[in-house]
């Protein structure tokens, strides 16, 4: 053999062990154990799809509580377990509102020009009893709102102000396909925008007039018909279910866990880090 197409020397193969005689970490097997244990409700040694799904959703539910959790104290600045519109507004946005001649010619400007309103009227949607203070519970649907059916559409129009770039009120396919795709000068489209484009003329455009409305854009967004974690739970399922009776065991799971720490069944991975009783 000639040129690199040789064997390695030896000294250099002692440092190039393949991975499958690597050291496993045994403490993140033990963990990922526990984890599948925990997915396990009913303790019979199988993960269904039911199982999965009801744990991702639950997984989800503490992503979310966990976020507010975190930026709580940073807002509550009177500390008296409520968020009033004015604590949000002078912690997001007192320097700028301080200090408007640095920003002036800035692009920052517009953006808090834009923004500040628009937060405002999220709050106020939030804001159920209409005090200008949220609860925890008010303060996490304004965080997260498509995780609250009475913020759907806030979400629906906050979608329609980012992507409507002419301002006419509709999402045209140019502007449908700018959100996700910068098109280079006289470059040819990649197969997948082609595709794009002939959902949008499809699947997105219902009444075929070339042009979102907000009911089209909820649709889109936010179908009534599609369950994210029944859609994940049963992919996951199909992807790892090696003898394809439907039902996961732990070795299965465990054999195919890089796809698990890929999915929001790990909360993509965050999950490995804590201890069992956080899960």
């Amino acid at each position: 053999m000639t040129g690199g197409e040789g064997p390695l020397p030896t000294a250099k193969r002692a440092t190039c062990s393949p991975p499958s005689s690597r050291k496993r970490n045994p403490r993140k097997r033990g963990s990922r154990r526990k984890i599948v244990d925990r997915i396990d409700n009913d303790g019979d040694g199988f993960v269904t799809t039911e199982e999965l799904k009801t744990w991702i959703k639950r997984v989800q539910k503490r992503y979310i509580f966990d976020n507010v959790a975190k930026v709580w104290k940073d807002y509550d600045r009177d500390k008296d377990d409520k968020i009033s519109w004015e604590e949000y507004k002078q912690a997001t946005y007192g320097y700028y509102l301080g200090n408007p001649a640095e920003f002036h010619d800035s692009s920052d400007h517009h953006t808090f020009k834009k923004m500040l309103p628009r937060d405002e009227r999220r709050f106020k949607a939030a804001d159920l009893d209409g005090d200008l203070t949220a609860t925890r519970e008010e303060f996490t649907a304004f965080l997260h709102p498509e995780e609250f059916e009475h913020m759907k559409e806030i979400v629906v129009l906050e979608t329609l102000e980012d992507i409507d770039k002419n301002g006419d009120g509709f999402v045209d396919q140019d502007e449908y396909i700018a959100d996700m795709f910068s098109h280079e000068e006289n470059g040819p489209e990649p197969d997948w925008v082609l595709s794009e484009r002939e959902q949008f003329n499809e699947f997105r455009d219902l009444n075929k007039d070339g042009k979102l409305d907000k009911d089209e854009i909820r649709h889109w967004i936010l179908p009534q018909d599609y369950d994210h974690a029944q859609a994940e739970a049963r992919h996951l399922v199909y992807e790892s279910d090696k003898n394809k009776d439907e039902k996961l065991t732990k070795e299965e799971i465990l054999e195919n866990w890089n796809m698990f720490v890929g999915s929001q069944a790990t909360n993509y991975g965050e999950d490995l880090t804590k201890n069992h009783d956080e899960l």
